[in-house]
Parts: structure tokens; C-alpha cells; sequence
């Protein structure tokens, strides 16, 4: 699924016809109200959430209307599929910090190539937009590509060295996002182990990544566990709701979620080869909230329980079992339902939102949880907090 991402990514929005002005005027005048309150509080520590910002759709608004939502709402992580110069330039100055994609992984092996891409792609938008990762390849060693298999950490590495010759690796990072099927086992967790025709991919590229300090970000749904095997396959396991939990008796401990057993399992998996210096990030989760009629568990129910109840563990500053003290970093897929997007229905309906600004569903976060660390992405920028109970849901969900 993540692989067709590669190439793209409740509020208001100004130029669509259901009040949009007023919407755009009520949001402003909160924002307004509560700074003169004196609600202001600065975010000393770096935020946890980020949001995957797709563009495979005819419908979606513009960058700039995209800006100012996330900018009144307080999200400063976005994650891109690629490094869209028309959405990099809309959010200049915002303080919004940026995953960028690279481009081909054959084409950008090549040292001059990769060099020309950062300064064509990275390098005129920094300072204003704080792009702070580019990931190289996408899903790359669990799809069928030999060559971009092969390509991969030549790419990683010719990005990198790009960033360190430009004076800009001190301000963005580089690293690749794989899916969880990079494993072999993944239960119990800790027996996780890559699978071993990847060894030889895998190995090289987590010496790079624990060189030069990168996580190892991976891709992991739940919902596809479930949806192959709703028989045997607990649906409060994976919804993050009430369950007895999984017990791993090789190292045990007990599970209560599945996405947690798979952040597990790559820890493990990375052990085997000898590396407790890499940390694991998670850069798409999600869940439909549609699907077509053999997608079990794709509802609107499903998926706000899934992001409901992962936005309130991860904003507790919530560890896994075999890491307690390393706050669970994600990003979420994604910020709009995507209507072009190839595939089942389900790949179109893992949005937030719909594109005309209002949300697919409620996510119910009316606790006054809100995210405050994170281990991932750092932001010095002030935020606001709003005193009126449905954007602090929005704001405490986005960041």
C-alpha cells in the first residue's frame, strides 16, 4: 500500500462553498481569544504525532488552505511522499517540520544525482521550511525490485554525504521506511528476525543508520493482520482496546496490542545482528474507515478505536513492553481520504479528513490529552492551547 504512496502523501477550508469565511473568521477569532486569555504555553519538548500528507486525489485544497489548518491547529510534523516545491513553499515560516521523499533509487545512487536533488528539492527551501529527514525508499526489501533493492543504501549514502558536502546534515537527517513484512518471524516478538534473503540488504543498511544516527522507520498496520485472519485474530488485540494480551514467554513480558508486538519484534530482529543502537519509529499506521465488502473491519468505528485509543498511549508518553522508557513515535496515515489512489476501497479511505475540511469521524479525545515529548522530530516553536473543548480535540490529536 505504501509503496503506490511513493509517488504522491474538521476544519475549514476557505474556498469551499459551506460557509467557508465564517468557519475561517470562528477559527481565527479562538485562536485570538485565546492568546489574549493568556493560554500560551511553550512546547519545550519535541512532539510526538505527525501526520502522512498524501496527494493522490483531484479534490484535495491547496497547500496554502492545508497551511494555515495545521498551523491553527499546532501540527509541526508532516511526513510527504515526495518534495512537493508547491507544498514546501506554503508552509514557509510556519515552523511545520518536514519528511521529504527522495526521488528514484537507481537515479539517485548516483553521487552527482543525489547532490542535484538536495539542492534542487532540499536546499532552497531551508532555512524557512524546516525540512528535518529525507527517507529513501519506500517499502524497497519487502517488494520485487532487485535493482532498487540494491540501489538503496548506495542512494541512503549518496543522500547523505550530499547533506554533509552542503553544511546541512547538522539540519536534516536521512533514513528509508520499510514495511513490517522486512521480518521473517514477528511472534512471539521476541523471536523477531529479518528475513534472511534480506540479511545482506539489512545488515549494511543498519550499520549506516546506527553511523550516522537515523532510526529505522517502519510502515506497520494492524489492520492487515486482522483483515487476512478476522477468525483468530483478536479485533480489541488490535484496536488497542480491553483484551488478556499476548504473552511472549521468551522474554516475559505481555502484549495488550499488536502494534506494539511489532515495534518489539524489530527490536528484536535488529538485536540479532548486533544493533541496540538504532531506534525504531514508526512512519505509517492507521486504519481504514471504509472498505470493500471482503475488507473486514474497515468501519468508521474501527478506525476511530484505532487512532482514538493509539493517540492517547502514545500521548501518555507510552514505552513498549521491551521498551518502556522510549516513547512510542508515529506518524499517522493520513491527513485526507485520497480518491485516485489505486487498489482496494480501504485505499481510499484511511483519511482524517475529507477533503471539503470536515472529519471523517470523532475521535473522541475530550480528556484534554494532549501530546507534550518525543524521541523523534525536535520543535523550539511556541503552541497555543485553545480553551474551546473541540479544537484542543483536534489539536491534541494532530500533534
Amino acid at each position: 500500500m505504501a509503496k503506490r504512496r511513493l509517488f504522491c502523501g474538521r476544519f475549514l477550508f476557505s474556498s469551499f462553498p459551506s460557509a467557508p469565511s465564517l468557519r475561517l473568521s470562528c477559527l481565527l477569532l479562538l485562536s485570538l481569544l485565546s492568546q489574549a486569555n493568556g493560554i500560551v504555553s511553550a512546547a519545550t519538548a519535541p512532539l510526538k504525532f505527525g501526520i502522512n500528507y498524501g496527494q493522490i486525489a483531484n479534490n484535495l485544497p491547496p497547500p496554502t488552505q492545508v497551511s494555515g489548518i495545521l498551523q491553527s491547529l499546532n501540527v509541526n510534523r508532516v511526513k510527504l511522499y515526495d518534495a512537493d516545491p508547491a507544498v514546501l513553499t506554503a508552509f514557509a515560516g510556519t515552523g511545520v517540520e518536514f519528511i521529504v521523499s527522495g526521488g528514484d533509487l537507481v537515479t539517485m545512487s548516483d553521487a552527482s544525482n543525489a547532490r542535484s536533488w538536495v539542492v534542487q528539492s532540499v536546499q532552497p527551501f531551508l532555512p524557512a521550511t524546516r525540512i528535518t529527514c529525507v527517507i529513501v525508499g519506500n517499502e524497497v526489501l519487502s517488494g520485487g525490485d532487485t535493482a532498487a533493492m540494491q540501489s538503496l543504501l548506495p542512494a541512503m549514502q549518496a543522500v547523505h554525504q550530499a547533506l554533509v558536502d552542503l553544511g546541512l546534515d547538522g539540519q536534516v537527517s536521512v533514513s528509508t521506511s520499510q514495511s513490517v513484512n522486512v521480518l521473517a518471524s514477528s511472534y512471539p516478538p521476541s523471536s523477531g528476525v529479518f528475513r534472511e534473503e534480506l540479511a545482506q540488504f539489512m545488515e549494511p543498511l543498519l550499520d549506516f543508520l546506527a553511523r550516522v544516527g537515523s532510526p529505522f522507520l517502519i510502515n506497520a498496520y494492524p489492520f492487515f493482520a486482522y483483515k487476512a485472519s478476522p477468525a483468530t485474530v483478536s479485533l480489541p488485540y488490535v484496536l488497542f482496546e480491553p483484551n488478556p494480551g499476548v504473552h511472549d514467554p521468551g522474554a516475559n513480558l505481555t502484549y495488550d496490542n499488536m502494534l506494539y508486538a511489532q515495534i518489539d519484534a524489530v527490536y528484536a530482529a535488529m538485536e540479532a545482528m548486533g544493533h541496540t543502537d538504532v531506534g525504531v519509529r514508526i512512519s505509517e499506521t492507521g486504519w481504514p474507515s471504509g472498505g470493500d465488502a471482503d475488507e473486514v473491519g474497515a468501519t468508521v468505528p474501527n478506525a476511530a478505536a484505532y487512532n482514538r485509543n493509539l493517540m492517547k498511549r502514545v500521548a501518555a508518553g507510552q514505552g513498549t513492553p521491551r521498551r518502556p522508557d522510549v516513547p512510542v513515535d508515529v506518524l499517522v496515515f493520513a491527513l485526507f481520504n485520497e480518491n485516485l489512489k489505486p487498489g482496494q476501497a480501504s485505499e481510499r479511505n484511511y483519511g482524517l479528513f475529507y477533503p471539503n475540511g470536515t472529519s471523517v469521524y470523532d475521535l473522541g479525545l475530550d480528556d484534554g490529552t494532549s501530546p507534550t515529548t518525543s524521541g523523534f522530530y525536535s520543535s523550539s516553536k511556541p503552541m497555543i492551547s485553545f480553551p474551546v473543548g473541540v479544537v484542543v480535540l483536534l489539536a491534541a490529536f494532530f500533534l
